[in-house]
């Protein structure tokens, strides 16, 4: 029934070209709908049955989950609580007091490791003793493993102009359900749940093509480093090229969609079963359907562009955001013949970046950092705060406008962010006014 509604949606919005070769963000997949409703479309050129099989996997994403299939430990009861409108998740984590365990849901998580020990996947980080590699902070009985909270401080700074402007940066505290104390040498890292839009034809780039890209002792001496993550694939038993997750520390839609069920609502599954020999939570069958509609939820076309925006195009160049925010890529071969051969506009690499001190986690991921991240694919953008007015940006949420999450790059992207905060401020504005337009 959502993407019935979101169907009609589509026929009333479209939303025109913009005469820049780009307005088709998702190639042939692309949807003509920049409303509320624009993230809710499956891909425009799959078959009757796909579109079928589309709907039947917005069933297991959008079901609420009861006992005794949820948890017992869990951060949400249903996938479309953190991607609410298959958009990006609240910076909101934790029950509203310690007599309410059990309510509102978490729209964000903590990831949690400690710095040395035996990882559960080779190569990956070692998980928090008694805790492992997430935190929960609801329970099905009893209670959760920990309360968190989160808190903000206002960083003022200044524009080259002498305009000023005010960053925040937010604490988060922990503290273990039971009471007491977290373990010595914990590492954490909070983050909020990304728009889910254009997954399968990321999976789809050709490996070659990220690896082209990547420059990790900058041979080039352009201050740019990116660099592939390699990861744990547990289904082929060997380590791959890591795509999705803000340290690209997964490698396919299918893992994406089996861990978030297994981690953030308790839901066993074929992927990741019950390690006691119980039936699984999910169908095989429930998160097949799941899987494959994360794979093909249609990308918005890009909106028309003034003279003011076509001049912030330029300068996203100019100042060496697309050094990373790589505009176009082709895909490659794809399982699902619909994704395949696709020319897109994602504006990323999928490679780490060391984003600086100020972004910076401080807890590794496989191979990334602590102060690596994955460029974040800029398609959908502008939309962002439509499909959800309350919505942030960047891994925790910070950033409560574009400016703000440009003023935060730090560390390759130091020089991109320099020139944005010296420009003018009509440049300033032509280039917010780019971004809005994906």
């Amino acid at each position: 029934m959502r993407w019935a509604v979101a169907t009609f949606a589509l026929l009333v919005a479209a939303c025109g070209d913009n005469d820049e070769g780009d307005a088709r963000q998702g190639g042939a997949t692309t949807v003509d709908d920049r409303t509320q409703m624009a993230f809710l479309h499956p891909a425009a050129n799959l078959t009757k049955d796909q579109q079928d099989l589309f709907q039947s996997g917005v069933g297991p994403f959008d079901f609420q989950w009861e006992i005794p299939l949820l948890g017992p430990q869990f951060n949400n009861d249903q996938c479309f609580g953190c991607h609410e409108s298959n958009g990006r998740g609240m910076p909101q984590i934790g029950a509203t007091g310690r007599t309410d365990i059990n309510g509102p849901q978490s729209e964000s998580l903590v990831r949690s490791s400690i710095a040395m020990g035996t990882p559960d996947s080779p190569g990956g980080p070692v998980p928090l003793p008694g805790y492992g590699l997430q935190l929960h902070d609801h329970a099905t009985v009893g209670l959760p493993q920990v309360f968190v909270s989160v808190s903000w401080t206002e960083l003022p700074g200044t524009y080259g102009d002498g305009s000023p402007y005010s960053l925040r940066q937010p604490t988060v505290t922990i503290t273990p359900g039971n009471g007491g104390s977290m373990p010595d040498g914990m590492l954490t890292s909070y983050r909020t749940a990304p728009r889910m839009i254009g997954m399968g034809l990321l999976e789809a780039i050709p490996e070659d093509t990220i690896d082209a890209l990547a420059d990790p002792d900058d041979a080039d001496g352009d201050g740019i480093s990116g660099r592939p993550n390699q990861v744990w694939d547990p289904l082929q038993q060997t380590t791959v090229l890591g795509r999705f997750g803000w340290k690209a520390n997964v490698s396919s839609v299918q893992l994406q969609a089996a861990g978030a069920a297994a981690n953030d609502v308790g839901l066993t599954n074929y992927v990741f079963p019950d390690t006691g020999g119980a039936d699984n939570d999910m169908q095989d069958a429930q998160l097949d359907q799941m899987t494959f509609m994360v794979a093909t939820i249609a990308v918005p076309a890009a909106g028309p562009r003034d003279a003011a925006a076509l001049h912030g195009r330029d300068l996203f160049r100019t100042f060496g955001c697309a050094s990373c925010h790589i505009p176009t890529l082709v895909t490659g071969d794809a399982d699902i013949e619909q994704l395949a051969h696709q020319t897109i506009h994602p504006y990323t690499d999928l490679l780490l970046h060391d984003m600086g001190p100020g972004l910076a986690d401080n807890r590794p991921d496989f191979a990334a950092s602590g102060s690596e991240w994955r460029t974040t694919p800029l398609w959908g953008l502008g939309l962002d705060q439509t499909v959800r007015s309350t919505v942030t940006f960047l891994h925790d949420g910070r950033a409560r406008t574009f400016e703000e999450a440009i003023l935060w790059h730090g560390g390759e992207a130091m020089t991109a962010r320099e020139a944005f905060r010296n420009a003018a401020q009509a440049d300033r504005n032509a280039l917010v006014g780019f971004l809005g337009s994906l």
